[in-house]
């Protein structure tokens, strides 16, 4: 299988994704537009945890009109608690149903013109696949599966040194890791889990400056005062926090004055420049 994905040796290059289409029916909770206009990479919510046909389709038009890549956010089917309950999935249920929630989002982005670049986990699948090689591997085969029906190596979008990441690459899957400039982190490079006072940081200018240390491949502060050096190709700003659009300009507007091309880590639409 061949891929869209492609990197080169350019220096001081990162992406810039967000959680989009998280709302569905008459429940909005994303503004989509708003982050449409900041970010290079969008991850759009395929039902599972939010998001509906409806709410797909536009996102992915709207992504594909402003030249953003498009990434399936895949999770557990866990649309009450907005896919952040911890969840004990047999591997070949879950392989299955990343297949079904890219395949899904596949004929939104298709239809817009596009199609899906990428595919990232969200909130407890994502968490869960950082040490969990057994879930992780269903993730992979999810995605190896839709990459088969695609014709095309899709690539991940994880957290640096998660087994996800790992095992992608073994599969032969691109992988891109990234970093969360409005999440704290442990010691040992994880998240800080939600349930602890203080897991997302909500200083906006600790954001943006989080965010452009890392671009600029400077540390990071984990919880605990410990510098935390963090590789990633791709940074996330979450859009269903206070101010999320704000926040985002914000960032890409400070990563721009620092000198950084901000542009997605996939071509979008093939569209030759918009590559890495």
């Amino acid at each position: 299988m061949t891929s869209r994905w492609r990197r080169d040796s350019v220096s001081l290059v990162i992406d810039l994704n967000a959680d989009l289409g998280e709302g569905f029916g008459r429940w909005s909770l994303t503004d989509d537009a708003g982050l449409l206009a900041s970010v290079t990479s969008a991850n759009v919510a395929c039902g599972f945890h939010g998001g509906d046909p409806v709410t797909m389709r536009r996102v992915c038009a709207d992504a594909v009109s402003g030249s953003v890549a498009i990434g399936a956010q895949v999770s557990y089917r866990d649309l009450a608690g907005f896919g952040r309950r911890a969840m004990d999935m047999p591997a070949d249920e879950l392989a299955a149903e990343v297949a079904y929630q890219v395949g899904a989002l596949e004929v939104f982005a298709a239809g817009a013109g596009g199609g899906v670049d990428y595919v990232k986990p969200h909130g407890a699948l994502y968490n869960r696949v950082v040490a969990d090689a057994e879930q992780a591997k269903a993730v992979v085969d999810g995605v190896l599966l839709a990459s088969t029906a695609f014709g095309e190596a899709l690539p991940v979008l994880g957290l640096p040194g998660s087994e996800l990441l790992r095992l992608a690459a073994a599969a032969g899957l691109p992988i891109v890791a990234e970093a969360f400039p409005d999440r704290a982190y442990l010691p040992d490079g994880t998240l800080v889990p939600r349930s602890r006072e203080g897991a997302v940081i909500e200083d906006a200018d600790a954001v943006v400056d989080r965010a452009v240390a890392v671009a600029t491949g400077r540390a990071v502060t984990a919880i605990d005062g410990t510098p935390l050096s963090i590789e990633a190709e791709s940074l996330c700003v979450h859009g269903d926090t206070a101010g999320a659009v704000e926040v985002a300009a914000r960032v890409r507007a400070a990563l721009a004055e620092a000198g950084v091309d901000v542009r997605p880590f996939v071509g979008v639409a093939d569209a030759g420049d918009g590559a890495w």
